[in-house]
């Protein structure tokens, strides 16, 4: 097999002393995505958070980041929001794609536009991110692209009639991604969450589930910070997610 010849690096860590690393996370909401942004922060990085809603008040609450709004189902609201990224911060060195759309309903009740919509943000979005910031962490021969995915990303249940062939589908674009783009110093991951997201909302829908039961946005974050600083030795594409008394 022949190699490409790729410069020999413990992980994303190993940059200049001086040199402050920017992260981008697509998909910024009270949960995973606002968790990233914090974890990311705290490690030292420069954050842009890219989603369609008004995160003022997280740019204000946490040092280091700045919000720019992206339709990443619109190439070209990618194209703008991550041209506006590099102008103000700098190339990102890691992505952490948390978009993600669905409607929960069986194939006889959902219609055809939730099946594109949520193909759209999912697998669509992903592929116009990533197509953005691929060139410029070629030419540095480092960069981590994370991806949270979830259990539809492995099979369809009997309401993910519209929610799981478009996560099957981000995840098979990883997949192709990582075997593409791991020779070039490009870390592509895919953290597979199994189980019920920690959130005002899910708490009030589950009133008598107890905290074991949920997975917590800030566990989630560590993993793709531990994702992100892998040495390259011995990368990991597939991670799952899941509270330690989930059934599985």
């Amino acid at each position: 097999m022949q190699h490409r010849n790729v410069t020999q690096r413990t992980g994303i860590e190993d940059v200049m002393p001086n040199e402050q690393r920017v992260c981008v996370v697509v998909g910024v909401g009270p949960g995973n995505g606002a968790a990233c942004v914090r974890r990311f922060a705290a490690d030292g990085f420069k954050v842009a958070m890219l989603a369609r809603s008004d995160l003022a008040a997280l740019e204000k609450e946490i040092p280091e980041t700045r919000a720019f709004f992206c339709d990443v189902s619109d190439e070209g609201s990618v194209t703008n929001a991550l041209a506006q990224v590099k102008a103000t911060l700098g190339d990102p060195e890691v992505v952490v794609y948390n978009a993600g759309s669905g409607v929960f309903a069986n194939v006889e009740n959902i219609t055809a536009k939730d099946l594109e919509d949520a193909f759209r943000v999912n697998t669509l979005g992903l592929f116009h991110v990533s197509r953005a910031v691929i060139p410029a962490m070629k030419t540095q021969q480092r960069g981590a692209i994370i991806v949270i995915g979830a259990t539809a990303s492995r099979r369809g249940g009997k309401l993910t009639a519209a929610f799981a062939p478009a996560k099957a589908a981000q995840k098979s674009l990883c997949e192709s991604m990582a075997r593409h783009l791991w020779p070039d110093g490009i870390h592509i991951a895919l953290v597979v969450v199994d189980g019920v997201i920690d959130l005002a909302r899910t708490r009030k829908r589950m009133p008598d589930k107890p905290d074991d039961f949920f997975l917590a946005p800030d566990d989630i974050a560590a993993t793709v910070a531990f994702l992100a600083s892998q040495p390259r030795s011995a990368w990991a594409f597939e991670l799952e997610a899941r509270p330690f008394g989930e059934v599985w």
